[in-house]
């Protein structure tokens, strides 16, 4: 599969703040959940998988070893609540409002 965030990959990633990742991860989630409310599957699924290579550029990101198992914990919860059964019972309210705080952190810090 061919990365979509070739630029991030390529090192950018790693000067943004975790804040600033976590943010832009959540901005891929929101779209996902847009897309869900209308429907739109194939867009569901495009922007699902851009938020995972995000957060898998955020986990293989050396400054945040001790964060990552809620990284890790996070990305099993989204691929739960978009492709599978949801076990967890997330919702799109309980989504917006996790990355909304790393979003409004992320502008604060700017």
């Amino acid at each position: 599969m061919s990365l979509q965030h070739q630029n991030l990959a390529a090192g950018r990633w790693q000067q943004l703040s975790f804040a600033e990742q976590m943010a832009n991860a959540g901005s891929e989630v929101s779209r996902a959940l847009n897309w869900k409310a209308k429907n739109n599957e194939d867009r569901v699924q495009s922007a699902f998988a851009r938020a995972l290579e995000l957060l898998d550029l955020t986990a293989g990101d050396p400054r945040h070893l001790t964060r990552i198992r809620e990284i890790l914990r996070l990305r099993k919860c989204l691929a739960d609540y978009f492709a599978g059964d949801n076990q967890h019972a997330s919702t799109e309210a309980s989504w917006r409002k996790y990355f909304d705080a790393f979003a409004y952190l992320a502008r604060k810090n700017k």
